[in-house]
């Protein structure tokens, strides 16, 4: 254990920063008074390790492992002995995009590939590997040199928030769930890993957002299209059971169908 310094103040504004900086890595919340959270992915013990900043109040924050049983809360106040591992976590640390975010690869003004973000936050009873990860899905069909390159490590290094900020990558969540019939999630096989590996989204028709426009087609992780697996119509892929509608309200838990 490393030892506290009094650095309470910089750490603070340092986790205001990070939600107000990053709103598409925030999980709001609606009970237990807590105003939301969001996961940082850190590399400050060598290792990447997952930890889930919480903000209980305005003058609050509490930072936990991702794993509840990997190490104790750690409050962090306006005013408040701070240690230093803590402050690693909060001034290196990455955000990850919120579990069930949809996101957008532009290229131009058309989108590319579609980004699915992952991570149900842990109960205790749950098995603390399935951490977070964002799925890379370009469309059936296209050529890698169109791909983006995040397909390796997303947001261990930050390349995915710069994308963001340069526009490079929208949010998709107003757009695919304006209206119903026209954007599937298809879950995968069975198995956490298998599961994540085979999903698909399905766009039923062209959507466009005034500045960007959702080509109609099947968009796959990466490694299955890498891997050359014989592909689905957008017609049988919708056959499959346990295909979910995203304009019904349920994108929040998608990896978890």
């Amino acid at each position: 254990m490393l030892g506290s310094a009094r650095s309470g103040d910089p750490v603070f504004a340092a986790c205001l920063r990070l939600f107000r900086g990053y709103p598409l890595a925030v999980r709001r919340h609606y009970a237990e008074h807590r105003y939301g959270s969001m996961v940082l992915a850190s590399r400050a013990t060598g290792a990447p390790r997952f930890f889930v900043l919480i903000m209980e109040w305005d003058d609050l924050f509490v930072l936990r492992p991702w794993d509840r049983r990997d190490g104790a809360r750690r409050e962090i106040g306006p005013d408040s002995d701070v240690p230093a591992e803590v402050r690693q976590v909060i001034e290196g640390g990455v955000p990850v995009p919120r579990d069930g975010a949809l996101l957008g690869w532009i290229t131009g003004r058309q989108v590319q590939a579609v980004l699915a973000a992952h991570g149900r936050l842990p109960e205790p009873w749950d098995d603390p590997a399935a951490v977070p990860g964002v799925l890379v899905m370009p469309r059936a069909g296209s050529r890698p040199a169109e791909w983006p390159p995040l397909t390796a490590g997303p947001f261990d290094d930050g390349r995915l928030w710069e994308s963001v900020a340069r526009g490079q990558i929208v949010d998709l969540s107003p757009l695919v769930t304006y209206q119903a019939g026209l954007v599937f999630w298809v879950p995968g096989a069975e198995g956490a890993a298998e599961r994540h590996g085979g999903a698909r989204v399905v766009v039923a028709e062209r959507l466009s957002a005034g500045e960007f426009w959702l080509p109609a087609g099947v968009y796959a992780d990466h490694r299955t299209l890498r891997e050359g697996t014989p592909s689905l119509t957008a017609g049988q892929l919708l056959a499959l059971p346990g295909v979910t509608d995203l304009a019904g309200g349920r994108g929040q838990h998608l990896l978890d169908a």
